[in-house]
């Protein structure tokens, strides 16, 4: 049995006992199947993220996990005996996606903010995930995680001993010796091997770092540090395995080399050339750009956690070159979807990072209506799962938002949610303020 395999047996078995002990109803025989709850969201404004055509005084009913009808009111039957839920007034949005997350964040580079065993970050992740939900997160992509925690914790969300969101993960971020990730390997055979563990363990897609990080205590975020044989094979295995490819790059020569290659995403793309991302709109490759990282708002986060001064300076002269690439890419027509690489519900600018990000994204060009699409429809055709989340239809998974203000107007409106619902469960909702 190998390393990987035997830690992810220790921190299941850690994570059952909680989960035990947390909902003592786990461990009693279910007698007689429970009966789906229908409950119909009743008078709000459907927020229509695929065509943009709205949807007045509608109604959504969901039976179970999943939304069965959407419509007018005037044409849409509410079942007998749903639970109502008013949503006069207000305005029903897909639930938000975050591509790039680390439920384990620990930074930077060496300087770990966490001492702490795999039992515990497993434990931390979890906490985190819910959270994340909290803040209107319902789908996630996770972008490296440490010691198969990640595909513990996906368990335990996705059978239902904890809420948090729905999540696709890398596993480990594959490296070449002293790369910007945590799996090392070397030469096309230890990369193809690297690859293949990583699917066995359950990732679903794969990820390489093919340039330096912000976080780096050496090298360059510019450096190309894999040979062309490396990132050949280890994108061709990924594939042939049904894994989609994604890297981590700020470096234009990589990235051409890798699109070469047919790579997926690129994660934060800081230095791209109009070159790279005219090729990325040619080739469909999307990009995820954190640009909360590299932005002001990340200061307090970065501060509050000790980073070190050489990580702030390196962090505000990355900014403006991001911001500007940024730009780029939405002016050019670049495929984008959202990803902050802080936690999701992590203060960044008044907000949510999440929310940050899509400000951002605002800011550097796109209308409020394609910064929430690049926050739902986007990553879920990324993630080719389009067909059961990222809009409000019929048959998708009832992972909704209720707002007080229209997003699709101004994007700033998700900074107050009033109801978080993930699989047709309510998870989050605002307490009414206090009257006098």
């Amino acid at each position: 049995m190998s390393k990987l395999v035997k830690k992810l047996a220790r921190a299941a078995s850690v994570l059952a006992l909680v989960s035990m002990v947390a909902s003592p109803s786990a461990i009693k025989a279910q007698t007689a199947p429970t009966p789906v709850e229908v409950k119909a969201l009743v008078g709000g404004t459907v927020i229509d993220v695929l065509n943009g055509k709205n949807i007045s005084d509608a109604v959504v009913v969901i039976e179970g996990d999943r939304i069965t009808a959407v419509g007018p009111r005037s044409s849409v039957a509410i079942p007998q005996g749903a639970i109502i839920i008013p949503a006069e007034g207000k305005w029903i949005s897909p639930g938000l996606m975050n591509m790039h997350v680390h439920l384990g964040l620990n930074l930077p580079g060496a300087s770990y903010i966490y001492n702490e065993n795999p039992q515990a970050r497993i434990l931390r992740m979890t906490i985190n995930g819910r959270k994340t939900l909290e803040a209107g997160v319902t789908t996630v992509r996770l972008t490296g995680e440490e010691n198969g925690s990640d595909f513990v914790v996906k368990k335990a969300f996705d059978e239902g001993s904890f809420d948090g969101p729905r999540i696709a993960t890398v596993g480990q971020i594959i490296v070449p010796t002293g790369g910007h990730g945590t799996l090392e390997a070397d030469g096309p055979d230890g990369f193809a091997k690297a690859v293949r563990q990583q699917i066995k363990a359950g990732a679903t897609w794969i990820k390489f770092s093919i340039s330096g990080g912000i976080s780096d205590t050496h090298g360059s975020i510019a450096a190309a540090p894999m040979t062309d044989d490396e990132l050949r094979v280890g994108i061709e295995v990924a594939h042939r395995n049904g894994a989609k490819v994604t890297a981590h790059n700020g470096a234009p020569v990589a990235a051409l080399k890798a699109m070469e290659y047919g790579v997926d995403s690129f994660e934060h793309g800081y230095y791209f050339t109009d070159p790279v991302l005219k090729m990325m709109k040619q080739k469909g490759t999307w990009l995820i750009p954190t640009m909360v990282v590299s932005q002001p708002g990340a200061l307090e986060f970065y501060k509050r956690i000790g980073s070190p001064q050489w990580y702030l300076e390196r962090q505000k002269v990355v900014g403006a070159e991001h911001l500007a690439m940024l730009r780029d890419a939405v002016r050019i027509g670049v495929p984008i979807a959202l990803g902050t690489d802080q936690f999701p519900f992590e203060p960044n600018n008044g907000t949510t990072a999440t929310v940050s990000e899509a400000e951002t994204y605002v800011l550097a060009g796109m209308t409020p209506m394609q910064a929430l699409q690049a926050a739902t429809t986007m990553p879920a055709r990324m993630l080719g799962m389009e067909a059961d989340i990222g809009s409000i239809t019929a048959g998708k998974y009832a992972d909704i938002l209720i707002l007080p203000a229209d997003p699709s107007k101004d994007i700033s409106a998700l900074r107050t949610i009033d109801l978080v619902m993930k699989g047709g469960k309510t998870v989050y909702r605002r307490a009414p303020k206090a009257t006098n």
